[in-house]
């Protein structure tokens, strides 16, 4: 038998009718985000006292619905921790940065981010119901006057149409679901308007903070723009409730897929049990876990982090003891705008040019024979592989398999070794000078 989710509601809001309590409007108009009102439900502890009484804060802003799911009573509330600051979050780290991804450097026109050849990130909003500790964007999400004009987003549409490599868009921000629902709409509508863009997915995590915005009305004007996909955003199995339940099946009988993007947090959800647990449990409301990101090293959330090697340890311990539609990708989204990045436990142990050595979960180990013939495959008289070239510059590894390139080189490879070394090139050409001894880098001061 199925166990059925739970619905809380912190005492403070006894008194709030349902028809107010299950309106997303008034959710989110009826935000926390002071010491005082956030300690009508919940006593503070002095760090988080002084954290919100901190000027130049990242943005602090609770629904109700989402602040009931916090146990008062306990100040280690994997919820808590998410939402509700700390005076660690102004503690400075090695390597943190306030862009890590590059993303700006990878915005063609503002708001559009085009890292993969056939696919872009589109940020339609700086706005969220709920505001997380370690946002990636906090340098722009929660500030009002950040937000996207027309004007930006008539720019983004206009790149996207003579873009034709892109099929795949994503939007996100800020939250898209917090969007007035004609804008949002319009968005749909003049995205499915360009003929080249197949898929429309959105990354929102207000089915978490506040899932009553997912009405019959939303998701009658979703279906209009097929295919679409959803990722939400569950950290913990505590974020599982009734109504997150609810809103997923009404999301999932629209006929859109869900996937779940979570990050791996110290003290939040960094034990293979609570990931195993929040793996079952999405997958009991329809939802697939996706993404499991290592924490990115962005400004404040350095007391998040955990050695990459817990992330590992956690698909080892999901591999083999769930469903496999269970188990995430562990990803490092690179730092500098490298991508993500999957990492996985080591099951290739050998392998010689017939037989391949692999191991299984629980420590068997196995061999593979490997076929005696093979016929190559062409990818010079494949239609699909004439036709699917990828954009100049973008193959990476695949061109080096397939044939198309011989090698990879950084940039400024050929230049650092032509004839005569390095330091020969350096005395005569005063466009490059070393950064330091030892240092191995180059800046051009063109």
């Amino acid at each position: 038998m199925t166990t059925k989710f739970t619905s809380r509601r912190a005492p403070v809001y006894a008194d709030i009718p349902d028809k107010k309590w299950n309106n997303w409007r008034w959710q989110l108009s009826h935000r926390l985000n002071t010491v005082e009102e956030i300690e009508k439900i919940i006593k503070l502890t002095g760090s988080e006292r002084d954290a919100l009484s901190a000027q130049g804060l990242f943005r602090v802003d609770i629904t109700p619905y989402f602040i009931s799911l916090i146990d008062p009573d306990n100040p280690n509330d994997p919820i808590r921790k998410q939402v509700i600051p700390t005076a660690t979050e102004m503690v400075p780290f090695t390597a943190m940065m306030e862009d890590s991804l590059a993303e700006d450097k990878h915005s063609p026109v503002p708001g559009l981010v085009h890292r993969y050849p056939d696919r872009v990130l589109m940020l339609v909003t700086t706005q969220c119901a709920t505001y997380c500790r370690y946002c990636t964007r906090s340098r722009i999400v929660g500030d009002p006057a950040a937000t996207f004009s027309r004007e930006e987003f008539e720019m983004q549409i206009e790149y996207l149409k003579r873009t034709p490599q892109v099929r795949d868009v994503l939007l996100s921000g800020g939250d898209p679901l917090v969007l007035a629902p004609k804008i949002l709409e319009e968005i749909l509508r003049r995205l499915r308007e360009i003929p080249h863009i197949e898929i429309i997915r959105l990354g929102s995590r207000v089915p978490v903070f506040m899932p009553m915005r997912i009405t019959d009305d939303l998701t009658e004007m979703l279906q209009k723009y097929h295919p679409l996909w959803v990722n939400i955003h569950v950290n913990h199995p505590n974020e599982i409730s009734a109504e997150l339940d609810e809103a997923t099946d009404k999301l999932a009988k629209a006929g859109i897929p869900l996937g779940n993007q979570s990050v791996l947090m110290a003290g939040v959800n960094d034990c293979p049990h609570i990931q195993r647990d929040l793996a079952q449990k999405l997958t009991r409301i329809k939802v697939r876990p996706y993404y499991l990101y290592q924490c990115d090293l962005v400004e404040g959330a350095g007391h998040f982090r955990t050695p990459v090697a817990k992330g590992i340890e956690i698909i080892e311990a999901l591999r083999g003891h769930t469903s496999g539609y269970a188990v995430p990708q562990f990803i490092v989204d690179a730092p500098g705008g490298g991508g993500k990045i999957p990492l996985q436990p080591n099951y290739v142990i050998s392998y010689s040019d017939h037989k391949i050595v692999l191991r299984n979960y629980e420590g068997y180990m196995t061999t593979y024979e490997e076929p005696a013939e093979y016929k190559v495959h062409d990818s010079k008289t494949c239609a699909y592989c004439q036709n699917k070239r990828p954009e100049p510059g973008q193959s990476g590894v695949m061109g080096l398999l397939d044939g198309e390139e011989m090698f990879i080189k950084p940039e400024g490879f050929d230049h650092i070794h032509e004839r005569g070394g390095l330091q020969h090139r350096l005395k005569d050409d005063a466009k490059w000078k070393p950064l330091g001894i030892g240092s191995g880098k180059l800046e051009d001061n063109s």
